[in-house]
């Protein structure tokens, strides 16, 4: 198959969900943080500044935290008065609870079917721990999962592996494009199912969205159909039998990204994330290459000084297509920053966040937000305030020559 070489070409949209996702994960991580501590007395920022990288944030942990009083209450230390601490407001305290409720709908599967892309059907836990937040797993999912479906995970020597006695794994091990394809077949027209194999719309074509600004799209189109033509092998099917330098297990490697990235919340990754998986997932060396090669499917960002790859169809004019209740709740927490930074000290008693509210709304206008510093980032992932450095600048610097802008 005659491949053809895309420039990339920057998406603005993108860029930006990229950076608000990044504001609420440093939110996320902190309020989480600040809850395990076992003393209910504020916290000096003194004790929180070595977070910093942890949090993805380039400005003074001291400065994010009062940047948003509506999370974090700003209050004098008990033995020290000069020493600025701090602890959660009552608006974090509700947050927390519904970010608890929202993540135990089905993280366990999401986790399961990670595992099951896996070779081993086994990953430490350490390379889940970076993507903890995208796929919203609660914060003690290597004890609680075991010890609530003991038929479906175990853990040992700092690995959490599958059952594969289970029942619910067959039910699982179906990606998303092909779930896709038996709803729209048990709803389609008789002119859609006879429409030739070769054709860009046939049920398993990946969705392509490209970008504006390619010359010579009849081209483009020709690569794509023979891409198309292609069989199309599950990701979670055993592909030790094909060629790895064949066009098939090419499409496998896509298929493969495809379902990793719609397994996460917001349908986005960071891309040092997904190389502590790259062995067991059985992809290439160089398989960031394989993200700027198909933009139709995948969008390669720079933004907040690292490496994210985002799904294209995961979103539509700004939004998450299917949104999911821990999303929701995340604007929420989105809401609440947006507030605090606008209104400052007043910003709780602008807050409209009742005690029983309905977990999928969110006040309009949020994606509009633009807050101060919400560009900044740093090449660190995190876990229970855990340093994880996996970012290489080699590859930062292959990714710049492949996005030629």
């Amino acid at each position: 198959m005659q491949k053809v070489r895309l420039k990339w070409v920057k998406n603005r949209g993108l860029d930006h969900i990229i950076t608000r996702t990044t504001s609420i994960r440093a939110s996320c991580l902190l309020l989480d943080h600040l809850a395990r501590l076992p003393s209910s007395s504020p916290v000096p920022a003194r004790s929180l500044a070595r977070l910093q990288k942890p949090l993805g944030l380039t400005v003074p942990v001291l400065r994010f935290l009062r940047r948003h009083p509506t999370l974090f209450a700003e209050a004098p230390h008990p033995r020290f008065p000069s020493l600025p601490s701090f602890s959660l407001t009552s608006a974090s305290h509700l947050l927390l609870g519904r970010l608890a409720r929202a993540s135990a709908i089905d993280s366990h599967l999401r986790l399961a079917r990670l595992l099951l892309l896996t070779r081993s059907k086994s990953l430490p836990l350490a390379s889940i721990l970076p993507l903890r937040f995208d796929l919203g797993l609660p914060y003690n999912f290597a004890a609680a999962f075991p010890a609530s479906h003991p038929d479906l995970f175990a853990v040992s020597n700092n690995h959490i592996s599958l059952s594969t006695s289970s029942r619910l794994l067959e039910d699982i091990a179906i990606s998303s494009l092909q779930r896709r394809n038996a709803e729209a077949i048990e709803g389609a027209t008789y002119r859609a199912l006879s429409r030739p194999p070769s054709s860009s719309s046939a049920p398993l074509a990946f969705p392509m969205r490209f970008p504006r600004g390619y010359g010579g799209m009849k081209k483009v189109k020709a690569w794509m159909e023979e891409f198309h033509r292609l069989p199309y092998i599950s990701p979670y099917e055993d592909a030790s039998g094909i060629d790895p330098e064949s066009d098939i297990y090419e499409k496998r490697n896509i298929g493969l990204l495809h379902e990793l990235l719609g397994l996460m919340v917001h349908k986005m990754a960071r891309r040092n994330a997904i190389r502590l998986l790259r062995e067991e997932l059985g992809l290439p060396h160089k398989f960031t290459r394989l993200f700027t090669r198909y933009p139709g499917v995948f969008y390669l960002s720079l933004k907040c000084k690292t490496t994210t790859v985002v799904l294209r169809e995961g979103y539509e004019r700004g939004k998450l297509v299917e949104q999911h209740p821990l999303a929701s709740v995340r604007d929420k927490v989105f809401y609440v920053m947006r507030t605090g930074v606008l209104y400052r000290g007043k910003g709780l008693s602008k807050l409209v966040l009742d005690e029983e509210g309905d977990e999928e709304g969110v006040m309009d206008g949020d994606e509009e937000f633009h807050g101060e510093g919400m560009d900044e980032d740093a090449d660190v992932e995190c876990f229970g305030m855990e340093i994880v450095d996996n970012e290489d600048s080699t590859d930062d610097e292959d990714d710049a020559a492949d996005m030629d802008d």
